[in-house]
């Protein structure tokens, strides 16, 4: 009986990498005796294949991601996996053993919940890994581009952080609906964003980055501005007056600032704010039309199987330090049962 009981606990138990503090990455603790959740309604419970990481993972572990959770918690909120549990209330779901893509909390552990409202199966043949960026980072680059940004063929379109996950999705997209593209990242990364197809490959922190784009260019119709304070001044600066649009979606480098003087006399730009968690909350039918593209992006090749580098659940801290500093490139996961 006892033997029976220890196994009983043993498989309510699982690996799992948790938040301590509001210190950062360096407070992020792999335990081995998490207790497993159980999904609520109109949820799944998931068995974690691969967890994405985000730079959002990274702005939690400091409290600075709005509404984000209070330590202690599971970290991440990007996972793929097989559902091995359904909860109440969840309508039409999918069959238990169907691997899907999606978002929830607790995602760096061996088991997670999940929406089922947002968890889409994982394409056909792809793995777990590759699916990872389809409901985060190539949906955030589709929704910067085509309903909010608004991109039409032979529009110049800049992209900072061209590198990092979403930006490779907005390059890769840009370029298939017609655009040029200007891209920025670090030297180091150059090879990777022209091996993409970007036109022009820039490094953000040269001097005259402001003149180079305005040579280059005459100005912008569009800009995906993720870095935030370090690139905010050349994005107002090189997006054509009363046309020309920016769609924030992030601000790696800090909170730019921005005044209603400004828009009025110096910056004459269209500037929308873009957080695809919100998009899916506050314009369902909206998100479900992106959703509905990328499928047709699969279908077509456009959007090819993720290449994610795929590590070992307790290098999860030192890879979110390293995704805070700019010395990632392109998607890393997290394998929790490595």
């Amino acid at each position: 009986m006892e033997i029976d009981e220890q196994q009983h606990t043993a498989t309510q138990t699982m690996r799992a990498l948790v938040q301590r503090s509001h210190r950062g990455p360096q407070d992020l603790t792999l335990t081995t005796d998490r207790r497993r959740p159980a999904p609520g309604p109109g949820e799944y419970l998931i068995r974690v294949g691969a967890a994405g990481l985000n730079f959002a993972d990274a702005m939690q572990t400091l409290g600075t991601y709005g509404g984000g959770p209070q330590p202690p918690y599971v970290a991440g909120f990007e996972a793929a996996g097989e559902i091995v549990g359904v909860g109440p209330d969840v309508e039409r779901p999918l069959p238990v053993g169907t691997h899907v893509i999606g978002a929830g909390p607790g995602a760096f552990a061996q088991y997670m919940t999940m929406p089922a409202a947002g968890a889409l199966p994982v394409p056909s043949g792809w793995t777990d890994a590759e699916a990872l960026g389809l409901v985060l980072n190539w949906a955030t680059a589709l929704a910067a581009l085509k309903p909010l940004g608004q991109v039409e063929a032979g529009e110049a379109v800049l992209v900072h952080a061209a590198a990092g996950g979403v930006g490779q999705a907005a390059v890769r997209l840009a370029r298939h609906y017609g655009a040029r593209v200007i891209a920025t990242a670090s030297p180091a990364k150059h090879d990777t964003v022209r091996a993409l197809d970007a036109d022009e490959v820039l490094d953000r922190t040269r001097p005259d980055l402001t003149a180079e784009i305005t040579r280059l260019t005459g100005g912008v119709d569009l800009v995906l501005e993720s870095v935030g304070q370090a690139t905010f001044g050349t994005s107002l600066s090189v997006t054509r007056p009363f046309t020309g649009r920016i769609v924030v979606f992030g601000a790696a480098s800090g909170d730019a600032r921005l005044t209603t003087h400004d828009l009025v006399f110096t910056h004459q730009v269209q500037i929308k704010g873009l957080h695809i968690g919100a998009l899916a909350t506050a314009a369902p039918h909206l998100h479900r039309s992106l959703l509905a593209e990328i499928d047709a992006l699969i279908a077509q090749g456009v959007y090819p199987p993720g290449t994610p580098e795929l590590h070992p659940l307790a290098e999860g801290p030192t890879l979110l330090q390293e995704l805070a500093t700019g010395r990632t490139r392109g998607k890393h996961a997290l394998d929790p049962w490595r």
